[in-house]
């Protein structure tokens, strides 16, 4: 078991020990490497400032994402390449993304800059050419207070690709590919000044260090946890990556159960419901930001517990089950029963979760998710629900609600929707829900919007939710919000 942990970074090796591999990767690499092209501005992922390319070996090659680096710490890339802004010069000259920006006038007063050319090399890594859409969502995590967007823009749409050299071709992966597979399939154990790092190969492994130590600060993505210590509130001792897991990696499905492994991305679950469950698929394009789609994960986001997790109320409604292993082996515990208070949950002292298994809704069904946030892009919820529907004529047969943003967790809406199931659909009936929706819910006021708004968003949802899908409307029209709110259209398919 190695005690130290092998990073590549623009092509060199690193063997990184003690103390330095317990920071994060945007502070090894300005303040260890003098990489100062990685800006840091907001330490929370949101800006882009700080993006940088990660690589895994895939299929002979390197696959390339971009990630926030500020969120990444050193321990949880044992087995990869880092290519920073730096990094991407051809022979010492500027790459034909960096020429762009430069002709098109991209940058004003920089700071930006390095992280939207490391997101616009990602983009173009798996494509010929970028557009203007593909641009607005690729770019949607790289704010930039200076340029007004348009010559960056213009830059990206202006590169010259067939100039362009992709990340395999800058660093040929048959000179490291084989050294990295080979440090991500080997554990590693770090004892420091007082702190333990610990990288798992196997689930039993994971599960009994962490039953050997209380109070294990298990980290995947780490777009949670990443904010968290940055801010100075969490300095965890004993730290367990579960990075090595690849059995926590694959996406399946049996029968109409979409499976997610414990480590499967955000952006990759994205992908996977594209084709499964379309709705999810849409409302994951408002979860945080490219880069912290590439890095964050389903499970993560399921254990962090948050009350205004954008993934939640959809899978209360379809009654979403999350798997948990431990020393006594694996169950599964129906995410309506899987938080017991405010980020607390049922997962014993030696479990990990594995899985998310995923009932996929039923043609006929209707299956509705909303977000309502003041900016539509890269903006934690103020306000989500979720509606799962069977509908025969006019009579609601069954209806499923949840809501987020209104609580310590997320809420099934029990009392309205037992009001709802067996009845006809009508305004008056509609209004009777809208009303009883007060009953149920306890939501705070905060920066993002008072208790009364959010008590209107409720009964406004509800509305929205049956004029879309049957027509009706009920006295009161609108969501309260700022025209966010609705993610899709479609049945539940």
């Amino acid at each position: 078991m190695r005690d130290f942990v092998i990073i590549y970074i623009n092509g060199r090796r690193e063997e990184i020990r003690g103390d330095r591999l317990f920071q994060s990767l945007s502070d090894f690499l300005r303040y260890d490497r003098q990489l100062v092209g990685t800006k840091v501005v907001c330490a929370e992922g949101d800006c882009g400032s700080c993006c940088v390319l990660i690589g895994q070996p895939s299929g002979g090659k390197i696959a390339y994402r971009n990630v926030t680096s500020c969120i990444q710490y050193v321990y949880q890339l044992d087995g990869f390449h880092v290519v920073t802004v730096e990094g991407l010069k051809v022979d010492g000259q500027l790459s034909c993304v960096q020429e762009s920006m430069v002709t098109c006038q991209g940058s004003q007063c920089g700071f930006c800059t390095p992280g939207f050319v490391v997101s616009m090399h990602a983009m173009l890594e798996t494509r010929a050419k970028l557009t203007e859409p593909e641009m607005r969502l690729g770019l949607s995590g790289n704010l930039c207070r200076c340029t007004g967007y348009e010559a960056i823009m213009k830059a990206g749409i202006d590169t010259d690709v067939a100039q362009l050299r992709r990340a395999n071709d800058l660093y040929p992966p048959a000179k490291f590919a084989a050294d990295l597979q080979a440090a991500a399939s080997e554990s590693v154990k770090v004892e420091y000044n007082g702190r333990i790092f610990f990288k798992p190969m196997t689930v039993a492994e994971a599960v009994a260090f962490k039953a050997a130590h209380a109070g294990c600060t298990i980290i995947a993505g780490g777009t949670d946890l990443g904010v968290v210590m940055n801010k100075g509130k969490l300095s965890p001792t004993v730290v367990m990556s579960l990075v090595g897991l690849s059995s926590l990696q694959t996406v399946s499905m049996e029968g109409r159960v979409l499976s997610i492994g414990a480590l499967v991305t955000l952006a990759e679950t994205e992908a996977a419901c594209a084709e499964h469950l379309p709705e999810m698929s849409r409302l994951l394009r408002r979860h945080g930001s490219p880069p912290i789609r590439n890095a964050g994960t389903l499970a993560g986001n399921i254990a962090n517990g948050s009350p205004i997790g954008d993934t939640m109320p959809g899978l209360y409604v379809l009654n979403a089950e999350i798997e948990l292993t431990g020393a006594a082996g694996s169950r599964r515990v129906n995410i309506n029963d899987f938080y017991t208070g405010y980020r607390k949950t049922v997962i014993a002292a030696d479990e990990i979760i594995t899985a998310v298994h995923i009932p996929l809704p039923e043609e006929a069904a209707e299956y509705r998710l909303y977000k309502i946030s003041k900016r539509f892009d890269l903006d934690i919820s103020t306000f989500s629900a979720a509606f799962y529907m069977h509908a025969g004529g006019d009579v609601i047969e069954s209806i499923r609600i949840a809501y987020g943003g209104v609580g310590a967790n997320i809420v099934r809406m029990k009392k309205v929707e037992a009001l709802l199931a067996g009845k006809p659909v009508t305004d008056e009936l509609i209004d009777q829900a809208a009303d009883l929706i007060a009953t149920e819910i306890t939501p705070l006021s905060d920066v993002r919007g008072d208790k009364d708004y959010r008590l209107l968003l409720g009964a406004n949802l509800l509305r929205k939710f049956f004029a879309e899908t049957t027509g009706a409307l009920a006295t009161t029209a609108g969501t309260g919000g700022n025209g966010n709110g609705h993610v899709t259209n479609g049945k539940g398919r």
